[in-house]
């Protein structure tokens, strides 16, 4: 249990990390964060394949590639509707907030708001690989999260502090959008270790929460600024350290 909760506190804290690192550098360049972001992308990718949806089909029992597809579709489907009701990163910092300029603060705490609520799924992802039993793949699945959070910190700064709010104040929110993520791993953990029977489908939806924010979310919005190569490769590294990182932890 202590693991867990260090490691959704790790989870949480990486959007603090890169909040600090907002503070730091203001303005980050698009070419960084898309190398950043593809980066995480890649891992991501191999810990929802590899810690999520084989370890799916590995306890779905006789019925397991019906609850596996199920519950991939399931976890993609549900951040579907999320996104249906508030929009996420690159459908607000590519067009409102950056592009035209527009710093109101009601766009800016709809901006804010998505990401808190993208955060919930992602962090129950982290909570629920844990429920596998097998410490090395949850600790890949966390760190790729938390990966993908540091640059989501970043981004987070700049447009609140345009808009007039204080930094102590844009640091506190900042701070809430990573306690979000700490309730998801643990709402995940606990899921899972109540109800052991529904594993199988738990480790499939969280897997495809992850695919779906990597496919929908982060390749398009690396993809959109001319840093298309660099990213793909990024993507690349981000995934074949994962893939050692399994082999030699296996």
């Amino acid at each position: 249990m202590k693991l867990v909760l260090l490691t959704a506190l790790g989870v949480g804290g990486a959007t603090v990390i890169g909040a600090l690192i907002g503070f730091i550098f203001k303005k980050i360049s698009h070419k960084f964060s898309d190398i950043v972001l593809s980066f995480a992308a890649g891992v991501m990718l191999a810990a929802a394949v590899i810690g999520l949806v084989l370890p799916s089909l590995e306890y779905g029992g006789k019925y397991k590639l019906i609850i596996t597809i199920v519950g991939i579709f399931a976890g993609a489907l549900c951040l579907n509707v999320i996104d249906k009701i508030v929009p996420h990163l690159h459908k607000l910092i590519g067009t409102d907030i950056e592009e035209h300029g527009d710093s109101s603060l009601s766009k800016v705490l709809l901006f804010v708001t998505a990401i808190a609520i993208h955060n919930l799924p992602e962090g129950i992802a982290a909570g629920v690989g844990f429920g596998s039993g097998d410490t090395a793949q949850a600790l890949m699945i966390a760190g790729g999260i938390a990966l993908q959070n540091i640059p989501e910190g970043m981004v987070i700064i700049g447009p609140m502090l345009a808009s007039g709010v204080k930094p102590g104040k844009t640091f506190v929110i900042a701070m809430i959008t990573g306690l979000i993520e700490v309730v998801g791993t643990l709402i995940g953990y606990f899921a899972v270790s109540i109800a052991s029977a529904i594993l199988p489908f738990a480790l499939a939806f969280a897997g495809g929460t992850m695919l779906y924010v990597i496919s929908d979310e982060m390749i398009p919005e690396t993809h959109a600024h001319g840093s298309e190569r660099g990213a793909t490769y990024a993507l690349l590294v981000g995934f074949c350290i994962m893939l050692v990182s399994d082999v030699l932890l296996g």
